[in-house]
This record gives C-alpha cells, structure tokens and sequence, in this order.
C-alpha cells in the first residue's frame, strides 16, 4: 500500500474519476501546533480525520457523546452532519467512504452503537475504511459494578465492544488519556490499511481533557508500504503467462476487490497490453471504464449482458481479479465456470487453474508485471463481435398507456453523463441499473454482497456530500425506502440536489420472484406527499408523481431544467409484476439454491 495518507488513495477507474485524489497527497495544509486549549483528545481526533480526507462526520448526538461533539464541531476543516437516525448514519458514511476512500460516523454508546451496527457490517462485507466513533460511558465507572442507562441493565460494559468484534478490523476503547494518542492512530491506521471500518470508543468525561500527547501537531501520519514478495511474484508471473499464452480465446473479467487492492487502471492496461476481451462482476460495476474498445459487459451467469456469458464461459481461460462468488452473484450457484481455465487474482494472493497458489503478492504489481509478459491476443473480443446484435427498435408506450420499467430505463439512460453518479438499491433496480451503459466518469454504486434494504437512502446522502460537484440519482423501490426515508430530511437541510426515482410497485419485488407470500406486499404510502411533508414548504425540494411516460418526460425536463438546482423526489407508478427479464431468471435460481434439501446423513 503506497504511505500517501491525505485523501486517500483509492481506485481510480479512468470511467470514474470519483474519490480520486491526486497521486501526490500526503497530509497536505497540516494545521500548525495547536495551542494547549485546543490540544484535547476531541480535537486530536478531528484533526486526525482532516487529515485522512474527512471532511464531514454523519452523527446523531446523545449524551456520552455530545462533549466530543462539541470537539469535532471546532475542527474548522469538518462538519458535522446529522442523521436522522444511526442506521442511516452508518449508510451516509458507507456511502461517502467509496467516493472519498474513507468515511465517519459518531454515535451514543450502546443505544447508538448497535442500532448503527448493521451498517457498520454491509461496509465491513464491501471492504470500506469508516472510523465508527462511539461516546462512552464515564471512565470512572469502569469496573464500578455500577449499572448504567442505555445498556441491557448488567454492569458489564462490554455487550458493545463485542458485538464490533465480529464486524469491524480493529477496537479503541480509550478510557484514559495515557495512551489515548497511540490508541486512536492505530485504530485509523488498521481501518486504511486493511479497508475495513474500525471502532473508536471514548470515555464522555474525556473528550475536553487536553494532554501533552495532543500537544505537538502535526505529529508526521504514515503508513508502512505493504509490498510483494519479489521471488513470489516472479514465479507468479511465469506460470500465469505461461498458461494464458498457450490459450487461444482468453478472457478477462473485473472483481469487486479491485476497489480494495486499487487495482483498477493496472487491470485496465493489462487489458490494453493484452488485447483481451473484458467484463466485469455485477458488483464491480463502475470499476472499470465501460468506453473501453474491449468491454463486453457485466458476467453474471445466466443474468449476464447479453452474448458477454457466452463469451466467458466458453473460453479456454479466463483471469478473475478481485472476485466475490457467492450465491447472488453465481446465480444461485449456477455459473458454468471452470477451475482448471481460470487464474484468480486475490488482493494478495494469485490461483493458477488446479496448481499452485502464490502468496504474498498484491493485486496491482501482479497486473503490472503480467501485463508486461503476455502475447495480444483479441480473439475472444473478435468473436464477441461476431455475435453481437445491436439494440433493436427503440422501445415506446401508447400514448397515456401504463409505464412500463424498461421505458423508464430507456429514458434514464439519456441522463447519465460525467456530472452524475448512480446509486442502485437492493432489488429490480439491481439488474436494471446494470443495463445502464455508464459515460466516462459516471459514478457508480450498489450494496451487493451485504443487500440491505434502505442503503440507498443513507449511501445517496453520504455520497453527495462526498462530491457536490456530482448529481446523484437514485432508484430506490418502495419496500426499500419505507425503511430508511427519514433520512431524505438531511439531504434537503445540506442543501443537495439529488434525484430519487421511487420505483412504486407496492412490496418487495426481489423476494416475490424468490418466494411469494403475503408478507411481501406492504402498505402503500402517498410517497411525494411524504417527502413535501419533510420538506415542509422549502424551495429547494420539488416532487412529481409519474403514471406514464409523458409524464416521466415533463419529470425528467424539469428535473433536469428549471428544478436542476432542487432536490427532486420522482414517484414511478408501475406495475406489481413488471420486473426485469433478467430479475425472474435470478430469482428462480436463487430458490432453487435456497430450496435444496438436506444432504443424507
């Protein structure tokens, strides 16, 4: 890992130059020393996250932690948001960690720390560095046997602290000033070094207190480079090489953990050096420029871009970089994929077929070295080219006829440009956001491995904030945003201008195609009148209820037009039973792998 820390460096896919910084970042406008008055372990850590390219902290005050609050508030280079609740805290900073590489939450103990939880651990599956700060309890009433408020009503503390064990990197619990200072800057070092959110908790009593450790800013932050191991690598190289020279239709196909081994341009030059065909993985969507001369699309089995299955799973070899397999993205275990044809690149380890693995090598210096070894070879990309057929005749409605998903798509698709981001929830929009041919620099995300309903919400407002100088648009279903629509109160009090396009089908779609049932339709709600509600008469919101794709298009016009300063909330009413072609595949397959019986004991 390179020791840049400022802003920091995370992938850089040249389609998406979102959370990017400059190549030479390293802590740069370091404050000077600090007076004493200012040297406190609050201000310490503010300064602390300034300095790891955070600017905005996603909140929800209570009172272990409203001292340090007031701490983080003085850092004139942070601000703080607040939440509506924790949950969507947890989302904000999950979403503004993959547009700038790291993210903060700050929270109450224990009432706070396990309702932000669950998001803690969707980030801890997507590989995101968030500091997860928690107000703690008095430092006094450690190993008081006292009983406290906002625990389970033991005089054991820990209930907290344990339950982050299991979804975080790294646990601080600072209850003194003594080796506060040492405590904190290893907790952040763990989160950006392993990209996974770590825990901070500190004592409320403690936050104001200054202390000689804090006195001497800027004490130098850096990380130690991880490196690969030469003769590993060397030796990896060879047999990689030697194995895809000898193939005759390689492929190449992108893994989410790109993002984490900031692999993305070293996998885009391979593909350039080699002439090989590439794709990507549902969840690496984003990650690799789709204006590529060689892109194919997105490979998820039987659900993939159309003619991009066909072409991966009939090579004769096919390298895998940064790879999730699990049941959703197999398609409930369902690729035709094959071991002894793939070479699995993992962030720090390399697979060849049924031979060796080679340890101790990092992603980017693998892609690097290869890409110097192999022989062009466009052949897989030349049959691609054979097959494809073009889009067809331009999809259209009756005029007032219903709207339908894949003319609502259509329409979204001439939205997109270098100035937008897209944010796709949990569900049908999975498969149809990922029809979305992205423009170059078009931010791109969705929650994949984890899948919980309501991200969005939270993820839309952490990544705005995280880049003004972007629109982002959402599509979120009905189900999805009855979980966490409160937050739409915090995006319009930044003052954001997203789109929300509510998809209104009335219950959850995605579970319906795996398993119907009563419990899948909820109770429909006047969704524009909500958000007006919110919004409560403010001049920066603006909302429309569409039916049909007249309407749709004086939506779009105006959210693109006169309202392009606002935020916009847009209700798609369309029908229960309109879903993707490629969302009925799924979910059959899905169930089929959720349904297997018992194996014979």
């Amino acid at each position: 890992m390179d020791t840049k820390i400022g802003p920091v460096d995370v992938c850089k896919p040249a389609s998406n130059d979102v959370g990017c910084p400059p190549s030479n970042s390293f802590v740069s406008a370091i404050s000077a020393p600090a007076p004493m008055g200012e040297s406190t372990l609050g201000r310490h850590l503010a300064r602390r996250l300034v300095q790891i390219g955070v600017e905005d902290v996603f909140a929800v005050p209570g009172d272990f932690n409203l001292t340090l609050l007031d701490h983080l508030i003085a850092e004139p280079g942070l601000t703080l948001v607040g939440c509506c609740n924790e949950l969507n805290a947890g989302y904000a900073a999950d979403g503004y960690a993959r547009a700038r590489g790291v993210g903060a939450c700050a929270v109450t103990f224990t009432v706070g720390g396990l309702s932000i939880i669950n998001a803690i651990a969707g980030a801890y599956s997507e590989n995101l560095p968030i500091i997860c700060i928690v107000g703690g309890p008095n430092s006094n009433d450690f190993g008081t046997n006292r009983i406290l408020h906002h625990t389970i009503g033991l005089p054991d503390f820990s209930q907290e602290l344990r339950c982050f064990q299991t979804v975080t990197c790294h646990q601080a619990v600072v209850n003194n000033l003594e080796d506060a200072h040492e405590q904190i800057d290893t907790a952040i070092s763990t989160a950006l070094k392993e990209s996974k959110p770590v825990y901070i908790s500190i004592s409320c009593n403690l936050a104001a207190i200054p202390h000689p450790t804090f006195s001497h800013e800027p004490v130098p932050f850096s990380l130690s480079p991880k490196l690969s191991n030469e003769m590993g690598l060397k030796a990896a190289v060879e047999a990689a090489a030697e194995f895809l020279n000898k193939a005759v239709k390689p492929v190449m196909v992108g893994g989410p953990k790109l993002r984490v081994s900031k692999a993305c341009d070293a996998f885009v030059d391979l593909a350039d050096a080699s002439g090989y065909a590439l794709a990507v993985m549902p969840s690496a969507k984003g990650l690799v420029p789709e204006h590529h001369p060689h892109f194919l699309g997105t490979y998820w089995g039987a659900v993939s871009t159309t003619f991009c299955a066909e072409i991966v799973e009939s090579a004769d070899a096919y390298i895998f970089a940064g790879p999730i397999f699990n049941d959703y993205s197999s398609v409930g275990y369902s690729l035709l994929l094959k071991k002894e044809k793939a070479i699995i690149i993992h962030p720090d380890r390399v697979v060849i077929a049924n031979g060796p693995t080679f340890g101790c090598i990092l992603m980017k210096d693998f892609l690097k070295s290869l890409a110097k070894r192999l022989n062009h070879n466009p052949t897989a990309y030349e049959n691609y080219h054979r097959i494809f057929v073009p889009d067809g005749t331009p999809l259209k409605c009756a005029p007032k006829e219903p709207l339908r998903v894949n003319i609502l798509f259509n329409h979204i698709q001439k939205l997109l440009s270098d100035d937008t981001a897209v944010i796709a929830e949990t569900g049908d929009s999975w498969f149809n956001c990922q029809k979305l041919k992205l423009p170059r620099g078009c931010g791109y995300e969705f929650q994949m491995q984890y899948g919980s309903i309501g991200w969005s919400v939270g993820a839309t407002l952490g990544y705005a904030q995280a880049v003004p100088g972007k629109r982002v648009i959402a599509f979120i279903g009905d189900g999805s945003f009855q979980m966490t629509a409160q937050d739409v109160s915090t995006m319009l009090r930044c003052g954001q201008k997203s789109i929300i396009f509510l998809i209104n089908n009335g219950g959850y779609t995605i579970e319906v195609e795996i398993h119907d049932g009563p419990y899948n339709v909820i109770k429909n709600w006047n969704y524009t009148g909500l958000v007006e509600a919110i919004s409560n008469g403010s001049s920066k919101c603006w909302t429309m209820k569409v039916t049909c794709e007249e309407e749709l298009v004086e939506a779009i016009e105006n959210a693109t037009g006169p309202k392009k300063d606002c935020f916009c909330f847009i209700e798609v009413m369309v029908h229960k039973d309109d879903t993707s072609k490629e969302l009925l595949e799924w979910g059959s397959r899905v169930c089929s792998a959720n349904s297997r019986p018992p194996n014979p004991q």
